[in-house]
C-alpha cells in the first residue's frame, strides 16, 4: 500500500471553526460568485472548493443541512445523482483530466473535513499530479486562481436546465 501525505491539511482540520455551516447557503444568490457558488438545482447545489486538490475540485450537496445521506428524499438524492454526472461531463470536457475521483466521506474518521452537511467531491487527476512538492516542501502546487477556474466553469453551469 502506498500512502499519500497532506500535512498542510492539519491547519484546516485542527483550526477555528465558524459558528455556521459553511455549506448552509443564503436563498439570495448576490454572495454566488464570492462563495463560488457555480449553479443552483431545486434540491441541491455545486461549489467551488475554497481548499482545492486540484484545479477545478468541486463540490455537489444537498441544500438540506445533514450529515447522512440516508437522510435524504428520494428527489433530492436523484438529483444530486444527476448533478454529479453533469458536472463530471462538464469537469473532463473543460480540464481534460486523465482521471477524475468522486468521493463522499461521512463522519469525521471517514475523511470529513466539514461532517455535518455531506458534501460529493469531484476532483480531477492527472498524470503526475502529485509532484515532489508536495512529498518535499509540504506545498501542494494548484495550477489557476480560483477566480480564473470559476470564470471558466460558471458558464457551463449557466447553461444547465
Amino acid at each position: 500500500m502506498q500512502h499519500m501525505w497532506a500535512p498542510w491539511r492539519i491547519d484546516y482540520i485542527l483550526g477555528p471553526k465558524p459558528d455556521t455551516c459553511v455549506f448552509c447557503i443564503p436563498d439570495h444568490t448576490d454572495e454566488d460568485e464570492e462563495r463560488l457558488i457555480l449553479y443552483r438545482g431545486k434540491k441541491n447545489f455545486i461549489i467551488m472548493n475554497k481548499y482545492p486538490y486540484n484545479t477545478g475540485h468541486i463540490m455537489v450537496m444537498p441544500y438540506k443541512h445533514t450529515d447522512c445521506i440516508t437522510k435524504l428524499a428520494a428527489d433530492v438524492t436523484h438529483e444530486l445523482m444527476d448533478l454529479l454526472q453533469v458536472s463530471t461531463t462538464i469537469i473532463r470536457e473543460t480540464f481534460n483530466p486523465s482521471g477524475v475521483n468522486i468521493g463522499l466521506n461521512l463522519g469525521t474518521s471517514a475523511g470529513a473535513g466539514i461532517r455535518e452537511h455531506l458534501h460529493y467531491h469531484i476532483v480531477p487527476r492527472w498524470e503526475g499530479d502529485s509532484s515532489f512538492m508536495a512529498t518535499c516542501a509540504d506545498v501542494r502546487l494548484i495550477s489557476e486562481h480560483l477566480q480564473s477556474t470559476y470564470a471558466k466553469l460558471k458558464p457551463k453551469f449557466d447553461d444547465l436546465p
